[in-house]
């Protein structure tokens, strides 16, 4: 099934995962920070939404909402936090879920360092794998949020090389 598909079927817990799964993967564009800062939040998923909007308002403040980045990256990574809903369950999930989906494909694709051409990119092939095996995994019954959770993670630790490995290089 497509990524498109998944979506358009996932249920709200799937789209706040699979949203969530695609922000931490792409936080280490906003710099270094505390990979568990996001882990209160798929806890709340666990416990069927408790402490979604406290947990939220806590990740918003621990990066700022200084004004619009310089670096398109982490300017797509700021607008998918902050249009984060407020709330879970909200009927404004499937387009938030849709829309960091959208933006993590386009951040790999600002981070693919192949040359242009018309497929993409390992980082951004990897990306679209993982997105669709998060939403394969929330898709069984029982769930699969740890399983999601550690998928997120192993892309996070690739952004973060790759982020790394720029920030070397340029300086």
């Amino acid at each position: 099934m497509s990524l498109v598909e998944l979506i358009a079927q996932a249920d709200d817990r799937s789209l706040a995962a699979g949203g969530l799964a695609c922000l931490d993967r792409c936080l280490p564009l906003l710099g270094e920070a505390d990979d568990e800062v996001l882990r209160p939040l798929w806890s709340s998923l666990d416990a069927g939404g408790a402490g979604w909007g406290e947990e939220l308002a806590l990740v918003r403040k621990a990066y700022g909402t200084v004004g619009e980045p310089s670096d398109e990256g982490a300017a797509l990574v700021h607008r998918m936090l902050s249009a984060t809903p407020d709330h879970f369950p909200s009927p404004d999930l499937r387009a938030w879920a849709d829309a960091c989906s959208a933006a993590s494909l386009q951040i790999h694709r600002l981070l693919d360092a192949t040359s242009p051409t018309d497929t993409d990119g390992p980082l951004t092939s990897g990306e679209l794998r993982r997105q669709t095996r998060v939403l394969d995994l929330l898709a069984t019954p029982g769930g699969g949020l740890r399983q999601a959770l550690v998928v997120s993670t192993e892309g996070r630790r690739v952004v973060r090389a790759v982020v790394s490995r720029r920030a070397r290089v340029q300086g």
